[in-house]
């Protein structure tokens, strides 16, 4: 099986889960929840799945994680879509939940999804175990909250009216919290789950979060907005600094592969075993959406 293929199929398997998880009902709240968790490319969860599988736990059982690593990531893109954070239209080639409904439907709908992830990890049907089920929620709600995905978020916000552009430095920081921090979460659940040391996982998916958003930064200058879903050249019509605006684009490219080579040399302990990660690893900057 390709990569491609069994992303597909990891991404199906959970999108499956979703939806038996979400209630069924035609208040826009209902019809929201199932908007935001349609579509995407699910790698979060499938980090979580391969990550799990190298420590001996089932897809059956790491869907359970990679679906509530899935609903909070879809609860930080229809909160970061509001007309008061980045102002979307356009999220996964649909119109964003506060375009569709309303702005009060999208708070709700985000906070629903928030809650949804927390949910599933307290269940039974995640792990057997109290005390990893445990370990996934409070890890989870450090990489999302004020520690992490949050901080990363009041960043961007912050940089926006500081009056400079920030420095290679401080954007690393910030994109590191913002989209690195749940990236490597999902990494790291899967040696959670398996009871194992997280830490070959933790320096692989840090390296990897950050490709992503360098990847991000040179999708947003050469991208497609139909192919990629949502408007493109934001950053740079906003007068944002980023990796490419910094950097320039091809130093930003080698910058990014540079950052696979070191998330996949960061598998080595588990030999061949992980080539299913080191695929995703070099996915994140090879993608168009």
């Amino acid at each position: 099986m390709s990569f491609h293929e069994r992303l597909t199929a990891r991404a199906g398997a959970i999108q499956a889960f979703l939806d038996a998880s979400l209630p069924q009902g035609d208040l826009p709240l209902e019809q929201g929840l199932r908007h935001a968790l349609s579509g995407g490319k699910r790698l979060r969860g499938y980090l979580v799945i391969e990550a799990a599988a190298r420590f001996g736990s089932a897809p059956e059982q790491s869907v359970v994680t990679a679906g509530a690593i899935e609903a909070l990531h879809a609860y930080s893109l229809v909160h970061d879509d509001l007309p008061c954070m980045d102002d979307d239209d356009l999220r996964r080639g649909q119109p964003t939940v506060h375009v569709k409904w309303d702005e009060a439907t999208a708070v709700l709908v985000g906070d629903a999804l928030q809650t949804l992830a927390f949910e599933l990890l307290s269940e039974p049907a995640c792990h057997d175990s109290p005390k990893v089920r445990v370990a996934l929620i409070g890890s989870l709600a450090r990489a999302a909250g004020a520690e992490g995905m949050v901080l990363g978020q009041a960043q961007d916000i912050a940089a926006e009216t500081a009056g400079r552009a920030l420095t290679l430095d401080e954007i690393a920081e910030l994109q590191g919290n913002k989209t690195g921090a749940l990236i490597s979460w999902s990494a790291e659940a899967g040696a959670i789950l398996g009871e194992a040391d997280p830490a070959p996982l933790r320096v692989y998916a840090r390296a990897l979060g950050l490709a992503f958003q360098i990847a991000d930064d040179v999708l947003d200058v050469e991208g497609d907005t139909a192919t990629a879903g949502k408007r493109l050249q934001k950053d740079a019509d906003a007068g944002k600094a980023t990796f490419v605006s910094l950097l320039g684009l091809d130093a930003a490219k080698s910058r990014a592969a540079d950052l696979v080579d070191d998330a996949c040399t960061a598998l080595d302990p588990y030999g061949a075993t992980a080539e299913n990660l080191r695929d995703a690893a070099r996915f994140v900057i090879s993608r168009t959406s």
